[in-house]
């Protein structure tokens, strides 16, 4: 959190020597902080408008609030959620995705399939059935996925044949296969039988397809995963709750370099405002939300003695009584740095164009003491 904390001011606040040492520091931070959040180049920005899935959208804002951070960390299930949208365009039901943006070290942890539901069709005669049975099925021969040894079950369930709307359903195995092998990857089958898996002649429900409907009901692939990231310096805190612990003195010292002016001196520990403007930075093209947050940053004194005000560790307090009685050369008074994290989210298209949510652990100083 402190590297990027020293990034953002950079970003904020750039030195000025000369144009040409401007640019390149601002460069420099800018590729480090594409590095904090685990991509080396940024992603291109969609050729044309796009919207994103609104169950990206839906999803963001119950993890997040309005500037990203997260107002639960329990709610997802690993920190990465990735959508994908069909991409054949031809046979109403069959369903292809293209899983090239999945890193290696990514561990699929759950895969749904996104069906919408269209309206029933209208026929003569009175209903037989409220309900048919849909069966998703993973194609391993593409040429003939109804010939023996063609297709494997992934799921089987009754549909309603009443009104519409999304249906979800579960397919992990048949991802984590596709990971491992992106060749084994020949898509999906959906049939729709009456009960007791009986063929219908016309089958009364139908699901939208990419060819024929609107975007927002397009069939999508969501695949929750996690990649291993975790905070280096404390632990992951939700928003406005979570809990804290020392700050390593390393980093203390690094800290206390950032606040050598008197009047900052004089200032008690405190946090202070660091705004990131993902506009001004030059990457609103291709995130989604939050359009900047509120990173805050630590500033200010630690003198003795250390009030509970100031949230010192016992480690602080004996440090600090060490230097006021200078009892030992070389110990410097405790510094002012984060000492709870929150977590933020943003909602951001990737090289291949498809919506991604993606929760960055200790990017928001939540309070300061001294360390």
């Amino acid at each position: 959190m402190l590297g990027t904390v020293l990034l953002l001011l950079v970003l904020a606040e750039p030195a000025c020597p000369s144009p040409a040492g401007a640019s390149s520091q601002r460069a420099e931070a800018l590729k480090r902080l594409l590095e904090v959040f685990g991509m080396e180049d940024p992603p291109p920005p969609p050729a044309h408008f796009k919207q994103p899935p609104q169950y990206m959208v839906d999803l963001f804002n119950t993890v997040a609030n309005a500037d990203g951070v997260t107002k639960n960390p329990d709610i997802l299930e690993g920190n990465t959620v990735r959508s994908f949208l069909d991409k054949t365009h031809g046979e109403r039901m069959r369903f292809l995705f293209v899983l090239s943006s999945v890193a290696k070290n990514e561990k699929i942890l759950t895969a749904e399939l996104h069906l919408f539901r269209l309206w029933p069709r209208v026929t003569d005669g009175p209903k037989r059935h409220h309900f048919c049975q849909v069966s998703i099925y993973q194609v391993l021969e593409r040429s003939d996925p109804d010939a023996p040894g063609g297709k494997k079950l992934l799921a089987a369930r009754l549909v309603s044949l009443q009104g519409s709307g999304w249906e979800v359903f579960a397919i992990t195995q048949a991802v984590r296969d596709w990971t491992e092998d992106e060749s084994s990857n020949q898509g999906l089958l959906v049939t729709v039988q009456g009960l007791g898996g009986s063929p219908l002649d016309s089958p009364p429900l139908q699901f939208a397809s990419s060819r024929d409907h609107h975007e927002s009901k397009k069939p999508m692939l969501v695949l929750f995963t996690d990649d291993g990231r975790r905070g280096a310096s404390l632990p992951v805190a939700g928003f406005p709750g979570g809990s804290h612990m020392p700050w390593h003195g390393s980093l203390c010292a690094t800290a206390r370099l950032r606040s050598t002016r008197s009047l900052d001196r004089l200032q008690p520990c405190q946090r202070h405002p660091l705004s990131v403007d993902f506009e001004e930075i030059g990457w609103s093209g291709w995130i989604i939300s939050p359009r900047g947050y509120n990173a805050y940053h630590c500033k200010g004194s630690c003198p003795f003695p250390l009030g509970e005000n100031m949230r010192p560790t016992n480690h602080a307090t004996v440090q600090s009584i060490i230097n006021a009685l200078k009892l030992s050369e070389g110990v410097s008074s405790p510094c002012c740095v984060p000492d709870k994290l929150y977590s933020i989210n943003l909602l951001y298209f990737d090289d291949d164009e498809n919506v991604v949510l993606k929760q960055y652990d200790d990017m928001v100083a939540g309070s300061c003491g001294c360390h």
